[in-house]
């Protein structure tokens, strides 16, 4: 199913001179941001969902040893006033033999199990039924106070398109894209989504309460890459296509 502008709220946003703002490249016509494509046809929802208390427990666990890492957001911020490090924190479930850079993500043989995939076995074995033939990093992004996660794009450039999947276990975290040029936001409805990370910018509300979400990366299998349209340029809008091209 996909999902566009139809479901959109619309907010104004100042556009600030900032690194993460630019003039968009050339896109395919019929991509309209903010858009975003549902996974939930492929996936095993019923399955997910399942998993929410199990790692709700776990995730408290940690929150209460306070051993997990701040998410960074990177610097393409919309507002460049807004923090890259909002508070949020991350659980990475794999790790590379490399320092963190996002043109590693999909780069599956530097990637290894961390140890806290013992602590999440139930969802690794979700994971394991997702549409990969490998994958590379793995992590669990969550937050237990009200505070936003500030519009950003994970990088610039326009040729790279990871392969990845969003997903969680509940609808509680209020996660959007935003056309930047428009001032449309788009919330995330489904429990599972991939999305162009480049030509358009996402974040997260303030909510009340434990909030999460799983983004998995890697390389979708052959036979799922079949059903996925390719533009002809702009390989980064890859998700985007597919979320507004007609099926």
């Amino acid at each position: 199913m996909a999902h566009n502008a139809e479901a959109m709220h619309d907010r104004t946003v100042n556009v600030e001179e900032s690194p993460g703002y630019r003039e968009q490249a050339a896109l395919d016509p019929r991509i309209t941001y903010p858009c975003y494509k549902s996974f939930d046809p492929f996936i095993d929802v019923e399955r997910l969902k399942s998993l929410d208390g199990y790692i709700t427990e776990r995730v408290k666990r940690r929150i209460a040893a306070s051993k997990d890492i701040q998410f960074y957001t990177g610097p393409y911020r919309l507002m460049g006033s807004a923090p890259d490090r909002p508070g949020s924190r991350m659980i990475y479930l794999a790790q590379s033999s490399r320092p963190d850079s996002y043109f590693d993500l999909n780069k599956t043989e530097l990637w290894e199990p961390t140890e806290a995939t013992s602590e999440f076995s139930l969802l690794m074995d979700f994971i394991a039924t997702l549409p990969f033939k490998a994958t590379g990093r793995m992590l669990i992004m969550y937050d237990d106070v009200c505070r936003e996660v500030p519009a950003h794009r994970d990088h610039t450039d326009t040729e790279v398109c990871h392969d990845f999947i969003w997903f969680r276990t509940n609808l509680n975290k209020p996660f959007f894209m935003l056309n930047h040029e428009t001032g449309d936001k788009l919330y995330v409805e489904s429990h599972s989504a991939w999305f162009d990370t480049v030509n358009q910018f996402h974040g997260t509300d303030p909510v009340e309460g434990l909030s999460f979400s799983v983004r998995v990366d890697g390389h979708f299998t052959d036979e799922f890459r079949r059903r996925i349209p390719v533009p002809a340029s702009n390989q980064a809008s890859t998700p985007a296509l597919w979320a507004c091209s007609s099926e």
